[in-house]
């Protein structure tokens, strides 16, 4: 299995499917997020923060939006162990969202406020998977 970290979409397919309504009911985002030693930002700040620390301006920022598209932050942590398994690199941190539904990231992930927040998740992240799921009935 070859993994790639991602800070955005790279390809149209991709693109094209996260547009699609997706699964009924919630969803619950699984990020697992890789930080860059230092944050770096497009416009050329200057800045002495860690990727760690951006990608927390944008993290807190992130989690008093969700709440305006029915959403909300289930879980957050840095990873510390890998007890099963195998990989060349860990990611820094899980961080798990809940939506309504994809429409609804979709929706906030397109508004000025999150475009506003998202210079500093660009400016922390090495890369990160984004991971859709559902929940099963039990």
């Amino acid at each position: 299995m070859e993994v790639v970290n991602e800070v955005m979409p790279t390809s149209r397919e991709r693109i094209e499917e996260m547009m699609q309504p997706g699964p009924e009911g919630p969803i619950h985002m699984v990020n697992l997020l890789k930080f860059k030693e230092k944050a770096e930002y497009e416009d050329g700040r200057e800045t002495d923060l860690t990727g760690y620390e951006a990608y927390q301006i944008y993290g807190r920022g992130v989690a008093k939006l969700l709440p305006k598209y029915g959403g909300e932050l289930t879980f957050a942590a840095d990873v510390t162990f890998l007890a099963l398994g195998q990989a060349e690199e860990l990611w820094d941190e899980v961080a798990i969202a809940t939506y309504p539904n994809r429409a609804a990231l979709l929706e906030m992930s397109s508004s000025d406020e999150w475009r506003e927040l998202a210079v500093h998740r660009t400016a922390g992240l090495a890369g990160q998977l984004n991971i859709e799921t559902v929940a099963q009935p039990r």
